[in-house]
């Protein structure tokens, strides 16, 4: 996997960012094809939307909970993006899984138990830590190849060169006048 830990930092943010929000979509569809799976007892909001009514004050307000959830599901798959092609810009899709893994782990047994936010993982049902570890894997590996694409178009579509499109366009605007 091509990749450039010399390319500028603000790029690789950059690309990690959008990688990343992306990668929340494909995450999401997986966490509710599998969610579905789940038996009768264990339907009840996944991390994203309990994470959001800890932190928001919404209750009462299932709209909003439901569009703040999905937004900052997305900022923190973005910001975790960012940071891991700042850090690792060449990452291998099997990496990128493991990196999605690590952000869940750091996630559900760290900051989220230490926040009071939520229990850590292993108070959780292991059908549901499973379908949060699948879940990560398809981010992390989503993520990683999402990155290679976006630092290849950078270097290879998005490259400096002649406009000819936009040569062609102002020919046809001078020819209609």
């Amino acid at each position: 996997m091509t990749g450039s830990p010399d390319l500028p930092i603000r790029s690789r943010l950059l690309a990690g960012a959008i990688a990343g929000f992306a990668a929340t979509v494909a995450m999401t569809a997986a966490m509710n094809r599998l969610y579905r799976r789940l038996p009768p007892s264990e339907h009840y909001p996944l991390p994203p939307r309990e994470i959001t009514e800890q932190l928001l004050p919404l209750q009462g307000r299932d709209d909003a909970v439901k569009d703040a959830s999905l937004a900052a599901h997305h900022f923190y798959g973005a910001a975790s993006g960012a940071l891991i092609a700042a850090v690792a810009p060449t990452i291998t899709p099997t990496r990128g899984a493991a990196a999605g893994v690590a952000v869940w782990a750091a996630s559900y047994f760290g900051w989220l138990p230490a926040a009071d936010i939520l229990r850590g993982a292993h108070h959780h049902p292991a059908r549901r830590n499973g379908l949060m570890i699948a879940a990560h894997l398809v981010w992390g590996a989503f993520t990683a190849l999402s990155i290679h694409e976006l630092i290849d178009a950078r270097r290879s579509t998005l490259r400096a060169g002649p406009l000819k499109d936009a040569e062609a366009s102002d020919l046809m605007e001078s020819e209609d006048e």
